[in-house]
This record gives structure tokens, C-alpha cells and sequence, in this order.
């Protein structure tokens, strides 16, 4: 594998790892946990592969047929990341709350959707096709599924390893990381939509 491959898988990489965000989640997650009980880790990671993974291969069919071009989704998808960064980054709530559903599905609905393939995780997967190959972006997002699934088996070391402060640290670098990406998804794609 030569070094402009790993670009290519490591750039979504790490779009998709900032947008899902699941060490910043690391505390919703150990709520859940205590209102729900234990949740099925390998249930909840292929869940939220199988919707991303879907959304990859028919998210921009879909997109066609309703005759949405898709640089003009990723101007849109930059917006949400932006918005997405500015939560992370300021702590103000500019989504809503889904409701986090029964005990017996805690592990699809809110775990697997919408906390870790969410709409920001979607629209950025769409977004991405604008500026990579289809199987860089699905290598990206099986490798971010993996890191997820390890995650969600340890997370209550994790939130013991890096306690409030460094979850909150991790939370603003990766806003800033958002911001930084929502900038130049949105320089690349608005001027191809007004030529």
C-alpha cells in the first residue's frame, strides 16, 4: 500500500473518527448504560456499520433521483459539520436530544443511531464522495466501526483513564478539527455550484 493510498483512507479516517466523536460520547454512553443496563456492543457496531455502509453505496443514488447534485449536499454537509464543531467546541446544544428509546433496543436506537450514525456521520459520508474514491471512504469507516467497538467494550476504563477533563480536551481539539475540514469542504464545493 504506497503512501497516497493511506492519505486517502487516513483523511476520512479521521473526518469520520472527529464527527462521530465517540470518545466525547464516552459519557453519554456510561448514562445510558446505567438507565438501560449493559448494551450489546457487537449489535450496536454493525448496526451502525450496516447504516453507514448503506448510506455510502445509495446514499447519492437517492440524492440523484431527487435531483440534488452532490457538491451542493457537501456545501450543505460542511454547514453541519460546522455546527458540529461549534457544539464541541463552545458546549451550546444546537441539535436536538433523540429520545433514547426501550431498554430492548438501547443498543440500535440511541447508540448505534443516532450517537454513532447520526445525521452529521451521514451527510459527512455523502459529503466525502465529493473528494474521495467510494472504497477509501467504506475502508475509513470499517476502521472507525473498529475503534467504535473497542470503545463501547471499554468504556468505563476509558472514562476512569481520561476522567472529565480529558474527555472535555478531546471534545474542543475535534471541534476544532470539524471547523477546520466544514472550512475547506465548503471552499472546495460552492464555487463548482455558481460556475
Amino acid at each position: 500500500m504506497n503512501y497516497e493510498v493511506l492519505v486517502d483512507i487516513g483523511k476520512p479516517f479521521m473526518v469520520l473518527f472527529a464527527v462521530i466523536d465517540i470518545f466525547g460520547s464516552v459519557p453519554v454512553i456510561i448514562k445510558i448504560k446505567k438507565r438501560a443496563g449493559d448494551i450489546h456492543v457487537m449489535k450496536a457496531s454493525l448496526v451502525a456499520l450496516g447504516i453507514m455502509l448503506a448510506f455510502l453505496f445509495i446514499g447519492e443514488g437517492i440524492l440523484s433521483f431527487l435531483g440534488v447534485e452532490i457538491k451542493a449536499f457537501a456545501v450543505v454537509g460542511s454547514l453541519i459539520i460546522f455546527a458540529l464543531g461549534v457544539e464541541m467546541i463552545f458546549g451550546v446544544q444546537l441539535f436536538r436530544d433523540e429520545d433514547e428509546g426501550s431498554k430492548k433496543i438501547v443498543s440500535i436506537v440511541p447508540i448505534a443511531f443516532p450517537l454513532i450514525a447520526g445525521a452529521g456521520t451521514m451527510t459527512t459520508i455523502v459529503s466525502l464522495q465529493a473528494e474521495y474514491e467510494m472504497q477509501y471512504i467504506a475502508i475509513a469507516i470499517v476502521l472507525n466501526m473498529i475503534v467504535v467497538f473497542f470503545v463501547l467494550k471499554l468504556t468505563k476504563r476509558i472514562e476512569r483513564f481520561l476522567g472529565k477533563g480529558g474527555i472535555a480536551i478531546l471534545q474542543k481539539v475535534f471541534g476544532i478539527i470539524l471547523l477546520s475540514i466544514a472550512v475547506k469542504l465548503f471552499a472546495d464545493n460552492v464555487k463548482d455550484l455558481f460556475l
